[in-house]
């Protein structure tokens, strides 16, 4: 059993309930009596038990001790806990001291002070104190507080309600404050918090978050050693609505110029203070219809001075537009770093700093750092570039190069990131003239310090076209929509290795794809692309290309590094084109419900298209491909060919010379004669057309503006072959540089061609823009021909057609 003895001059009354919300069968037993509750006046004597064996489980304590500090004395000194012998209950001191509103006052805190904490937080030990204050017989909230802070002291205007909660199982025996003395003090309260080395606090307004009390003004005063430097961070604020007046923020430095320097919440504060300081919060009058809401939680960060703090570094960016530089710590946004946490702060001024500082284009800074550890720092920059109208900004060529104002700081760049924005028909072309640039891909990962992240982006569709180093194969790359381009680095070597950046920048009009690459690599490259959002995936409907360029004397190998496209289209079809820019070249397209074309080799430059469909799955459309390149193989039987045809066509010219002796004599209509025996191919350094041929018996014919007829070579086939005449027909297709268009939806198949067979031709489609001509190929003959017929400047030879099926172009 436990007993209770009040006495009335205490004035102390002990409350003994259930838990809120709890009902249980464990009761207070007190002379034959069972209640759930028990209250004890002052002066009574009470003896009770509890019927379990826990009841610290379900039942609280409340020990309120009323102090009347205006009509009596004010029991100055340490406040003890009264009465002893109590039970193991959780509890809650309350001391309710009245005083007078000219008389403040003073609650002086023991060693370990006070600590303050935000609504809803505890505190680690479980013990807390709450600070209350009457204000016209209403209750101010000042705070609530745990132990092992800085807040020492706490002076209040009128009367205090002081309340100590402790848990049932810490046998604390003293309150650990006193009241000190009464002082007038003209405002609501001022808290004192005594700083002594490298520490980091966070305070709060009376009522926080609910609201400062209109009109109102209270001060912190914060002791700090004169060697120290202590600076003010804003976290989080609220303004109310003003009548009259302007809520504000007053502080009073020592040897400052200016006592009292005054700033709106909304400024930077002050920063690197040197030595002890007052800070105080003033409200306004509140419209009465809409009052809001004046609340400020902030931090107060002391440290020891920096070395470098005289140390300023400039940053020029008055000839930049639409730019802006920010330094922060390494992880922000994402990663905010505790109040406790070491300060890393950057100052444009000796007394604005902060732990992000944004600087803007068309201004010349001077910064400098509070900071022990410049390495934790980082700096991302992000320019806008636009075009509205392209007759203004199409022959103009921007540099997307890192201005040398950021480069110069001690601090490592992040990222930089530009914007590039256009409207509807207007396009982005992207060029690397010298360092060309290099896709990361699985096979042919970038190792370089920094590297470009594209995304071409929609109101509809954002479109991640890949990611880019310097030192690769890729020239050019042209893009629809409004373009992010973000440089990011690796590691230290940035500065160096960014020197000879050459990423250039301009606008072209509209483009047909919704991306198209210029891949010109170096004679002994092997490069590897692959289409953009990977693994993800193309966008429906979209269209991506790709020029290769083929290198001078080399020969490209191209193969895919899958068998199919590995999807099913719902709306649409699906298509991979394949185009050599050559006469007479024909497209090779392959639909998603077909093989991808095998590896095959490529004698000039080429086109490789990728468009989409609206697939059925989830899956969307990923392809890649490898490009080699390798020596131009010169066949045997070509060499021998061109022997031939020379020593032909030198008979035939002198055969000419000799029949026009005879021309005014007799005069013939002009006649074409089939040669089914001989090549005529003139010998040259190249043919006239991109796709040469082999060593074959071609029906080849020629013009002569004579009348003549070779008996002698008809011989040679003893007449079993007539002669066959025909009209050339010049080429008047498209060639040149646009991509290879997808084909419709009623594209035929390829027809394969027997070299056996006597049946017709295949009708001509959009994409036959060559003219046929005749062959008759033998059996076992090869359909790769290299490059023997492709013309060269000042060639005179006599223009040949050949087949397509005999070029190797029909698939």
């Amino acid at each position: 059993s436990f007993t209770i003895s009040l006495h009335k001059a205490d004035n102390t009354t002990v409350m003994i309930k259930l838990k809120p919300g709890l009902s249980s069968s464990c009761r207070i037993h007190m002379k034959n009596v069972i209640r759930s509750e028990l209250k004890i006046k002052p002066g009574e004597n009470v003896t009770f038990a509890f019927t379990c064996s826990t009841p610290e489980k379900y039942f609280i304590m409340e020990i309120q001790k009323n102090i009347d500090c205006v009509s009596g004395p004010c029991p100055f000194g340490d406040v003890h806990l009264y009465p002893l012998g109590l039970p193991r209950l959780n509890r809650t001191y309350i001391w309710d001291v009245k005083a007078s509103t000219k008389a403040g006052l003073e609650l002086k805190f023991s060693t370990s002070w006070l600590r303050q904490i935000e609504p809803g937080e505890t505190c680690p030990d479980s013990v807390s104190y709450n600070i209350s204050s009457c204000i016209d017989k209403a209750m101010v909230n000042i705070g609530t507080f745990c132990r092992n802070g800085s807040v020492s002291r706490i002076k209040l205007l009128g009367g205090v309600v002081m309340s100590l909660h402790l848990p049932w199982h810490l046998p604390l025996t003293t309150s650990g404050f006193n009241i000190a003395n009464r002082a007038s003090i003209k405002r609501l309260c001022i808290i004192e918090s005594i700083l002594k080395g490298e520490s980091s606090i966070t305070l709060m307004s009376p009522n926080y978050p609910l609201g400062f009390p209109e009109d109102e003004l209270m001060t912190w005063q914060f002791v700090i050693p004169s060697n120290m430097r202590a600076s003010v961070f804003f976290h989080n604020y609220s303004l109310s609505n003003c009548e009259r007046k302007e809520e504000r923020v007053e502080y009073y430095i020592p040897g400052s110029p200016s006592n009292p320097e005054v700033f709106k919440l909304s400024d930077s504060q002050p920063a690197n203070i040197a030595g002890s300081f007052n800070m105080s919060l003033q409200g306004c009058d509140q419209d009465a219809q809409n009052p809001g809401i004046l609340r400020l939680l902030f931090q107060v960060v002391v440290q020891h001075p920096q070395v470098d703090e005289n140390v300023t570094h400039l940053v020029d960016l008055s000839k930049e537009k639409n730019m802006t530089v920010t330094i922060h710590l390494e992880g922000w946004p994402s990663h905010i770093p505790l109040m406790s946490e070491p300060m890393c702060l950057i100052c444009k001024d000796p007394r604005t700093c902060d732990r992000v500082l944004t600087l803007t284009s068309g201004a010349v800074y001077r910064i400098s750092f509070l900071c022990k550890d410049l390495s934790r720092l980082r700096i991302t920059a992000e320019k806008g570039i636009g075009c509205m109208d392209i007759r203004w900004c199409q022959r103009k060529i921007y540099s997307l190069s890192v201005p040398k104002a950021i480069t110069r700081l001690p601090i490592r760049l992040h990222k930089f990131i530009w914007k590039l924005l256009a409207t509807d028909l207007i396009n982005v072309e992207i060029t690397s003239p010298s360092l060309k640039l290099q896709q990361h891909v699985p096979e042919q990962r970038c190792n370089t310090s920094y590297s470009y992240s594209i995304v071409s982006a929609t109101p509809e569709t954002e479109l991640n076209v890949g990611v880019f180093c310097p030192g690769g194969s890729i020239e050019k790359i042209q893009m629809r929509n409004n373009i992010t381009i973000s440089l990011k680095t690796f590691g230290k070597g940035f500065i160096n290795e960014s020197i000879p950046q050459d990423l250039k920048m301009s606008f072209v009009p509209h483009i047909k794809d919704e991306c198209t690459f210029t891949v010109s690599p170096n004679p002994k490259a092997e490069v590897y692309l692959q289409t953009p959002n990977w693994p993800y995936g193309l966008p429906p409907y979209v269209s991506i290309s790709w020029f290769i360029v083929v290198p001078s004397k080399r020969t490209a190998h191209l193969g895919f590094s899958k068998d199919r496209m590995g999807i099913a289209c719902e709306t649409g079809r699906a298509y991979v084109n394949i185009k050599e820019e050559a006469l007479g070249a024909e497209e090779i397209v392959r639909r998603e419900d077909e093989l991808l074309p095998q590896p095959r080799n490529m004698h000039h430059n080429f086109w490789v298209n990728v468009s989409n469909c609206k697939p059925v799955h989830k899956t969307q459309l990923t392809l890649q491909f490898r490009v080699t390149f390798a020596d131009k193989q010169i066949d045997l039987g070509i060499i021998l060919g061109v022997v031939a045809g020379a020593g032909v066509l030198t008979a035939i010219g002198l055969t000419v010379y000799c029949v026009k002796k005879k021309k005014k004599k007799t005069q013939n209509p002009m006649v074409g004669v089939y040669n089914a025996n001989v090549n005529t191919q003139m010998p040259g350094k190249k043919g006239l057309f991109g796709k040469g041929r082999q060593n074959n018996e071609s029906h080849v014919y020629a013009v002569i503006d004579d009348a003549v007829v070779y008996g002698h070579l008809l011989k040679e086939s003893n007449g079993s072959v007539a002669p066959e005449v025909d009209v050339y027909r010049p080429f008047d297709g498209p060639i040149g540089s646009l991509p290879p268009s997808p084909p419709p939806f009623s594209f035929r198949k390829d027809i394969k061609c027997s070299s056996n067979t006597e049946e017709e031709p295949p009708t001509l489609t959009d994409t036959d823009q060559d003219t046929y001509t005749f062959a008759h190929q033998k059996s076992g003959q090869s359909e790769d021909n290299g490059d023997a017929n492709k013309k060269d400047k000042g060639d005179t030879s006599v223009p040949l057609l050949g087949n397509k099926e005999q070029d190797g172009l029909v698939e």
